[in-house]
């Protein structure tokens, strides 16, 4: 029956770490909808969502199941408690991935990046992989200490952000209300994108350590 139980423990992880996979394959083929007008990419994404919900779902139950069934403790409850948090994350990254897409499919034929702001998009985009590989390699290797440096990894898409919000409100921005309105909104997905991988490492040290990122000293 323990045996079982541990299997059920060890599942969680291997749902969350495919999750991670997922929501990086959501995110670059966002990109390439965004950038190339890529109606198919864009349909990719918006429908290979279900599967991300899917996997939230089961994390869900078996969750809930397993403190129906073990009344876990300690460590166990810890797991338990912070999987569901990081599915919550995962799937609602995979839900900026769907609002990134769907800003790709309304513009289509077009595409909704201007020409000068292509590789700022381009950059956030190979910036959110990297944060959710990173976030996938923590939980799966129950990484705490890498999973601290997440928080410093995100500053960059945060500085991204803001480059593309500046060269929006320069003087001589000239591609009207739309265009303002999609790169505005495109800037905004890609940066919760990023803050939701860096909770799933938050969650993963506390997982770990039983202590929240903000009350560990990193310089002990």
């Amino acid at each position: 029956m323990r045996d079982t139980y541990h299997e059920d423990l060890d599942a969680l992880t291997e749902r969350l770490v495919e999750m991670t996979r997922l929501a990086r394959h959501a995110i670059a083929r966002a990109t390439t909808a965004l950038l190339d007008a890529d109606l198919s990419a864009a349909q990719e994404v918006i429908s290979g969502d279900a599967e991300i919900n899917r996997l939230n779902e089961e994390i869900d139950n078996s969750a809930f199941d397993l403190m129906a069934r073990q009344q876990p403790v300690a460590q166990d409850l810890r797991t338990i408690i912070t999987s569901l948090h990081m599915s919550g994350d995962l799937e609602r990254m995979g839900d900026h991935a769907v609002h990134i897409a769907k800003i790709a499919r309304r513009r289509h034929p077009d595409s909704a990046i201007p020409k000068e702001l292509r590789s700022i998009v381009l950059e956030m985009g190979h910036q959110a992989e990297l944060l959710v590989i990173k976030a996938g390699d923590v939980v799966f290797n129950r990484d705490a200490e890498t999973a601290l440096e997440l928080d410093a990894d995100d500053d960059r898409m945060d500085r991204l952000r803001r480059k593309l919000l500046e060269r929006i409100l320069r003087q001589g921005w000239e591609h009207g209300v739309e265009a303002t309105m999609d790169v505005t909104l495109a800037g905004r997905f890609y940066e919760r994108f990023g803050d939701h991988a860096v909770h799933v490492a938050d969650h993963l040290v506390y997982m770990v350590t039983g202590e929240r990122p903000k009350d560990i000293d990193t310089d002990a």
